[in-house]
């Protein structure tokens, strides 16, 4: 059987792999080329290379390679050739031009040329010409101009082969067949797959790495759902060899159902899911690839069988889909965190557009590579989860202390004194509580002594004091020195060696917008943990210093608690959000699906980094930006589980005033609209004076629930905040 030459074209960096694939199907003089592979071989080997090459884009068949200088000459070339050997009289044809030179300035142009050289042909020769058809055309012709010269071929392929036929609705920025292919063959996972390894996609998205891989672990062809290649309308197509070189594959896929595979992914988005069941379905893998709804934050390795070792491989969010470098950064670690602790002794394969986030990972990659997805450049990290593979922490600014340095007092003043026994005492008096519970963060001294008013935090390790506003008739200079004096007694505590360690704020009654203003331009965060019951746990940002509020209401943490333990996979609704860390409850309660509304820009983006943190889907867990109760007027879905905690008092710019005690009757008439039938409404405030609306106990259930609501580190100021359970009568 006669052989030809061929090209298979492939994105870039995918050429080297191509390679290797092409001698496994049996191509001789394989040679790696700027823009795929060239080789030769039968006609049948083209045809078995269009139907399983999991690495070309196309595969071409040169017809010919002509040295040219001026458009003429490129005419001369292509009238040349033998086209009726190729395209009926009453067929169609596209060319696909690529290349520039003085004479060709573009590719419309180009093609213009190489079409006229192909119709004159046939006029010559007394025949009828062949139609022009860009979207389905007999043939494909392909035109390449590069330094002189033109190289003229038939695209046996027809559309790109990456196009499997399987996926249908690939998402956000999808990612191409092929180059999940590369990435799993740079990854090793067809010799792992021999080996009985498994292969999981915590983000699996469409799923479309699991069907790569899956396909390559059953040997089966991906070309076989395709209805259509390009060689079907050439003249030159011999279908015999084609149907013996298809019913070939056919037979190899029938073999291949008897093969055991462990191929499993994860998305924490249901509609996700759903496409990732489609596709599954479509091409007939139910029985190998399993997906189930989970969040990034609840993986842990699969434990029906033993896996000892195995492949994660996954293709998380990129800046150019979500836009927002912070909260990757913190997504990108919590991938870190989660296959370093879950999945020891396996190997992971992440792509990412931006290196930057590769390294947010926090592990070492020992190799690397880079594969074009389109216009996008995507880099494959690879990584081995072996215990010598330290995770790094995700490193953030250090903020400066806006006091400066100042080592520990020698000795305490009577008042620094008097703060210190009573924060030891505080201390000693939640031990037990904070041991039992689980609780990191938490309140240890607030206002005990009046003279002394200030809020002590203690957040993990950090120390966070918040100065209460000093009456009126306590001179400026003695509420200064007793300030120093309650550094003073912290530094002693807590064993702190210099004071910039502390974060320190004084409270001030806030107007308007004023409650969202930075008080330094540091933007430094920490993660902190909340873990209670079955409830995994829930990861945090704080930033000690730049706000009046830190991102966690301490006092609220109960309430949290309740949020997740309730929602048992409803649909939760978190109004007046704030940073969303109830949402973060609810979601890892549960939750099927969840709405955050809040009137800041910065209180949601603060929100969408704790999404990141957590490994949760912002398409199952959205975040809205507006008037609370504007957007409640207008909204008509139905909530299991709501929260509302709205502010005392707010007069921000843009935004209809709001005052809790005149306006709460109004605003949970809004939300009690959206409840469904046997949900929870949840509501609270921080009005020290808060009287709740007879109306409202006369319309619906209400329950206080304030003295359950406070928690032991807040037991000494019971009027911390009010809290209400409401549900339909």
């Amino acid at each position: 059987m006669m052989k030809q030459q061929y090209l298979a074209t492939s994105p870039a960096g995918v050429g080297v792999y191509l390679a290797q694939e092409l001698l496994s199907l049996g191509a001789e003089e394989v040679v790696e080329r700027p823009v795929g592979v060239s080789f030769t071989g039968t006609l049948a080997l083209a045809y078995r290379v269009c139907l399983w090459s999991r690495l070309a884009n196309r595969v071409i068949l040169q017809l010919g390679t002509f040295g040219v200088r001026s458009t003429d000459d490129i005419y001369e070339a292509v009238i040349g050739l033998d086209w009726g050997a190729h395209i009926r009289e009453t067929g169609s044809l596209m060319v696909d031009f690529s290349g520039r030179s003085d004479a060709i300035r573009n590719a419309q142009f180009g093609a213009q040329k190489v079409k006229d050289a192909i119709v004159d042909r046939y006029r010559q020769a007394g025949r009828s010409r062949p139609s022009v058809d860009l979207r389905e055309p007999d043939v494909r012709v392909t035109a390449k101009l590069a330094k002189g010269q033109l190289t003229v071929g038939l695209d046996l392929s027809g559309d790109s082969l990456h196009q499997r036929g399987y996926r249908l609705d690939g998402g956000l920025a999808p990612l191409k067949e092929n180059i999940a292919a590369a990435a799993l063959w740079a990854a090793d996972w067809p010799a792992r797959s021999r080996r009985g390894e498994a292969l999981i996609d915590p983000m699996c998205g469409s799923a479309t790495l699991l069907l790569e891989g899956a396909l390559m672990a059953l040997n089966r062809a991906p070309g076989l759902l395709r209805e259509r290649f390009g060689f079907q309308g050439w003249l030159g197509h011999d279908e015999a060899q084609w149907q013996a070189v298809r019913a070939d594959a056919i037979e190899q896929s029938t073999q291949s159902t008897s093969l055991e595979v462990e191929i499993r992914g994860y998305d924490a988005d249901i509609s996700a899911v759903r496409r990732a069941t489609d596709n599954i379905v479509r091409l007939g893998l139910e029985s190998s690839v399993r997906v189930r709804c989970k969040s990034l934050s609840a993986l842990t390795r699969p434990t029906h069988r033993d896996m000892v070792n195995g492949l994660l491989v996954m293709n998380p969010p990129w800046g150019e889909r979500m836009g927002d470098t912070s909260s990757l950064r913190h997504l990108y670690h919590s991938i870190g965190e989660v296959i370093s602790r879950e999945f020891t002794d396996w190997s992971a394969a992440v792509l990412t557009s931006d290196v930057s986030l590769g390294k947010a990972i926090g592990l070492r990659a020992h190799k690397r590579h880079r594969f074009q997805n389109g216009r996008l450049e995507l880099h494959c990290l690879q990584f081995s989860l072996t215990t010598d593979n330290e995770l790094r922490a995700l490193r953030e600014p250090v903020a400066e202390s806006a006091k400066g340095s100042k080592a520990a007092p020698a000795a305490l003043s009577e008042g620094a004194q008097a703060v210190a026994n009573r924060i030891r005492k505080n201390q000693r008096h939640l031990k037990s509580w904070r041991q039992r519970e689980g609780v990191t963060c938490y309140r240890v001294y607030d206002a005990d002594i009046p003279e002394y008013a200030v809020a002590i935090d203690i957040y993990e390790e950090k120390i966070h004091v918040a100065e209460y506003a000093a009456p009126q008739d306590i001179p400026e200079e003695k509420a200064a020195r007793r300030l120093e004096e309650v550094l003073d007694a912290v530094q002693v505590v807590f064993k702190i060696a210099d004071r910039q360690e502390i974060a320190l704020k004084q409270r001030r009654r806030q107007r308007g917008t004023e409650q969202y203003q930075r008080l330094k331009q540091e933007q430094t965060k920490m993660v902190v943990y909340e873990s209670h019951g079955k409830v995994p746990h829930v990861k945090a940002l704080v930033n000690l210093n730049d706000y009046l509020d830190t991102g966690l209401f301490l006092d609220h943490r109960p309430l949290r608690y309740w949020v997740g333990k309730e929602v048992k996979g409803g649909h939760f609704l978190n109004l007046f959000s704030y940073t969303g860390v109830a949402t973060l409850h609810a979601a890892l309660g549960g939750a099927t699906t969840s709405t955050s509304v809040d009137a800041s820009s910065t209180y949601l983006k603060w929100f969408h980094e704790n999404l990141a943190l957590n490994g949760l889907s912002e398409r199952q867990h959205r975040g809205v930006r507006a008037d609370v109760r504007q957007w409640l007027s207008e909204d008509r879905r139905q909530y299991d589980l709501i929260m509302v905690d709205p502010p005392s008092f707010s007069n921000s710019s843009g935004l209809p005033d709001f005052d809790v005690q005149a306006d709460h009757a109004v605003l949970l008439e809004l939300a009690m609209a959206r409840l469904s039938v046997g949900g929870t409404l949840y509501f609270s405030t921080n009005h020290r004076r808060f009287k709740l609306d007879d109306a409202i106990s006369e319309r619906w259930h209400v329950s206080d629930v304030t003295s359950a609501s406070i928690p032991q580190d807040f037991a000494r100021n019971k009027r911390i905040h009010a809290c209400f359970r409401l549900s339909h009568a």
